[in-house]
């Protein structure tokens, strides 16, 4: 009895002891691995739960289960939201990818997780000069003239906050939440399992491609000295385009923590209101988007896969007052093998063209196999019937984007496979077209030409540049770079076809001939 009274005397002082301990810590419960875990295996549970015994008695396919299906979805989502607000950092970051799979996804899960890009956690001013002083040795004081308390933005994985250097220049400085690192490794293991054991309750779910994406590119996203190489190498590969803005580097004052940048201001790319106050032209930001985007795709194969609205800006430039489009964010590019970027340019080529053996072979080369039709409409974002016209001939539609919705939910099996099937590089490539398709919604350019035009222009480059390097004579290189150059001739006058057709002008002319020249009726036509 004693000997029981003395461990149990023992036991209580330990936790007493533990309590003090913890709580001279401040210790934050969230930072406990355990606590984490056992939130997520929670929620898990219960949307497993859930989805496993809703349905036992509805017969599939009445209106009474699609109506339930989409009540589970919206509670599971929301409670997977609720999650990944709970747990940030890696969770926020995955919840933001997932909201970013328009039509991949039902669109209560998509719609529910896009808030988490606006519900981004926020690291007290002394943790990020805890990261400053530990990364680079010094005080705020000794670094900057001034440094703004409230951070410009946080997101998943850090925080951006407005600095003055002792030169007068402005600069933007990008700090690393200090606990993420540490945490990431440990996030990922957590949704690795946990999707592993879903995927062992419902075999249709197929989204481990999630996970294993978040486990390749987590480590990368969490070196800014990775991102600013990228940031150095694209701005430079795009020189081409004066109306891209890339924001320079300050690396003496940047590390694997820290990213510092110049600063440039500017509107969101979806802010139809900002750009209608500054005077910025709606179809031609649109249209330059899809320049820049096709050239990285088709002819570098280096490709920014995070252009969600707060990475995009524009502005009129202070000096030319010119319209620009301004890039940020670069931690995360996908790098196409040349086999994969051509085959990928030659399916769309064949897409614009309504070339549908085409189509189909190089799907089919893409990993797409039978479900070859299925790709060709995740792809483009067009219902079959579209994409057997030829997706640069019939412009999108209301009913078409709804129909496209609702097939989302409906082959989501379908889909899960098809994800599992392609190469890794097109998952994010995948994703890149989901956000860009959101910003020219958004901005409602997407039934426009230019876009379709922009890219069969970077494919008609792209595969004259792989045909001549196979070239051995001269005579035949000069006869590929003939054909190119026609091609893209033809594709100019057809560009100023559609020009005059839409021009305020011709319309005008039209409407004054009709009033000169009356029908025989006596009518103006």
């Amino acid at each position: 009895m004693a000997g029981r009274l003395f461990k149990v005397s023992s036991l209580a002082a330990a936790m007493v002891s533990s309590g003090f301990y913890l709580y001279n810590k401040q210790l934050d419960l969230n930072d406990l691995s355990i606590v984490r875990f056992g939130r997520a295996a929670a929620t898990t549970a219960v949307i497993s739960f859930d989805y496993l015994t809703a349905f036992k008695h509805v017969a599939y396919g009445t209106d009474e289960y699609w109506a339930l299906r989409s009540k589970i979805h919206l509670r599971s989502a929301e409670r997977l939201r609720d999650l990944c607000c709970a747990n940030r950092g890696t969770f926020i970051k995955v919840g933001q990818h997932i909201g970013a799979l328009d039509y991949l996804l039902p669109e209560e899960y998509t719609n529910t997780l896009k808030v988490l890009h606006s519900q981004a956690p926020q690291s007290r001013l002394d943790e990020i000069q805890q990261v400053i002083r530990e990364d680079l040795g010094k005080e705020l004081s000794e670094l900057f003239i001034s440094f703004d308390e409230n951070p410009q933005g946080a997101a998943s994985l850090a925080q951006v906050h407005k600095a003055v250097l002792h030169d007068g220049r402005t600069v933007a400085v990008k700090v690393q939440h200090p606990k993420v690192q540490r945490q990431s490794s440990k996030d990922i293991a957590v949704m690795e399992g946990l999707a592993k054991a879903v995927h062992w309750l419902f075999p249709d779910f197929g989204f481990m491609w999630l996970v294993d994406e978040a486990k390749k590119n987590m480590p990368l996203e969490l070196d800014f000295l990775n991102e600013g190489q990228n940031a150095e190498r694209v701005a430079k590969m795009l020189s081409c385009f004066p109306f891209l803005k890339v924001p320079s580097i300050h690396w003496n004052l940047s590390t694997k923590r820290i990213l510092t940048m110049e600063f440039v201001e500017g509107g969101q790319v979806n802010d139809r209101e900002y750009m209608k106050k500054h005077s910025i032209n709606v179809n031609k930001i649109s249209e330059n988007l899809g320049k820049v985007y096709s050239e990285m795709i088709f002819i570098h194969g280096f490709v920014h896969c995070d252009p969600h609205p707060g990475n995009v800006l524009v502005r009129k430039c202070p000096q030319s007052k010119k319209t620009e489009i301004v890039l940020l964010d670069h931690g995360l590019y996908q790098e196409l093998k040349p086999d994969f970027r051509l085959d990928y340019c030659r399916l769309w080529k064949a897409l614009i063209d309504g070339d549908m053996p085409g189509m189909e072979r190089y799907s089919r080369q893409l990993g797409a196999g039978d479900l070859y039709p299925l790709f060709a409409c995740i792809l483009t974002a067009r219902s079959w019937n579209a994409v057997n016209a030829g997706i640069g001939s019939l412009p999108v539609s209301q009913s078409e984007d709804v129909e496209i919705r609702t097939n989302a939910a409906l082959y989501l099996p379908q889909i899960s496979e098809l994800l599992n099937r392609v190469p890794r590089q097109m998952l994010l490539l995948l994703k890149t077209n989901d956000l860009l398709r959101g910003i020219e919604t958004t901005l409602q350019t997407r039934a426009a030409s230019s876009s379709f035009i922009n890219m069969s222009r970077c494919c008609i480059r792209a595969m004259a540049r792989h045909k001549r390097k196979k070239a051995q004579s001269r005579s035949k290189r000069l006869q590929i770079t003939l054909a190119e150059n026609l091609n893209l001739l033809t594709l100019t006058m057809y560009e100023l076809f559609l020009w005059t057709k839409d021009s305020t002008l011709v319309r005008w002319v039209s409407a004054l001939l009709s009033f000169l020249h009356p029908d025989e009726s006596g009518h103006h036509t």
